[in-house]
């Protein structure tokens, strides 16, 4: 037990490094694509989204110190369920008898997929009061992606990482799917006037999850995938009419600082259920996206 939580920290004390380490260059780079893009208007943008960015990387830091030890924990957990103890559906030797680059394509592919239907879940009412903190960014930027209540970090990684290692799937194809799906979140977080045209019908594009953050009723429960769109033109909740340039955020009610957004879904308010349709909405009034 001893030697386990000595690892745990230990864990825990080198992805706070690693996760600062990674900001500087992601940052840089968006710093150049958003000159390259938008020009003069990017430092107009920035200083506009200054707050929310300000209280996105007070959610990173409070993750990385609080959260990251239950993270490194919970992966100790499942990788001794389904690795150690083999507890998973198909043996992993099957997977190591094929080409490499194909199971980790489709490690991605299942991944994605499995991250659908989690989002899904997310926007039911249990898992809403969590998940909500990550829409309530109403200045969307790449990093959006890093503002998530701990119980919506432990659930996502928990639920992603499990199926794959319940799959069987080797540590190559879980590492590349964690990997593309998280630099490709930040990709889609930004805000970037980018639909892809015909490829947005295969990959996701920044408009079309910017229109999932939208603060507007006919765009709630559309486009949860993260890298590939095909999952919501399958399933029905596919919907990119354009360039998204209506409000974000949420009708909850939670104060925009680190406290308000962290006890928000311990409040007993953030659960109960509201109507889900009224005979008339004023203009500009939207429903709750967990509806």
């Amino acid at each position: 037990m001893t030697d386990l939580v000595i690892q745990v920290l230990q864990d825990s004390w080198d992805s706070v490094v690693a996760a600062i380490r990674e900001m500087l260059p992601v940052a840089a780079f968006f710093l150049f694509l958003g000159m390259l893009v938008k020009r003069s208007a990017l430092f107009t943008d920035m200083r506009r989204a200054a707050a929310e960015a300000g209280l996105n990387l007070q959610i990173l830091l409070f993750n990385l110190i609080v959260i990251g030890p239950l993270l490194v924990l919970s992966s100790q957990i499942l990788i001794w369920a389904f690795v150690t103890k083999g507890w998973s559906l198909i043996d992993r030797e099957l997977w190591h008898g094929l080409p490499a680059l194909p199971v980790i394509l489709f490690g991605i592919f299942l991944g994605d997929f499995v991250g659908y239907l989690r989002h899904r879940l997310e926007h039911t009412r249990p898992l809403w009061p969590s998940h909500a903190v990550h829409h309530s960014d109403t200045e969307m930027t790449w990093l959006t992606l890093e503002r998530f209540h701990p119980i919506n970090r432990i659930t996502t990684h928990v639920i992603d990482t499990g199926v794959l290692l319940l799959c069987g799937l080797p540590a190559e194809a879980i590492v590349a799917n964690n990997l593309v799906r998280h630099y490709y979140g930040y990709l889609i977080h930004a805000d970037l006037p980018w639909t892809y045209g015909p490829l947005g019908r295969i990959f996701v594009s920044p408009a079309m999850h910017r229109w999932h953050h939208a603060a507007d009723h006919a765009a709630f429960n559309t486009n949860y995938a993260t890298v590939f769109s095909v999952f919501d033109q399958a399933f029905g909740t596919f919907r990119v009419p354009g360039l998204c340039t209506v409000p974000l955020g949420v009708t909850d009610r939670m104060a925009p600082t680190l406290a308000g957004q962290i006890g928000y879904a311990f409040s007993l308010r953030a659960y109960r259920r509201r109507r889900k349709k009224a005979p008339a909405q004023p203009a500009g009034k939207v429903r709750d996206p967990a509806e």
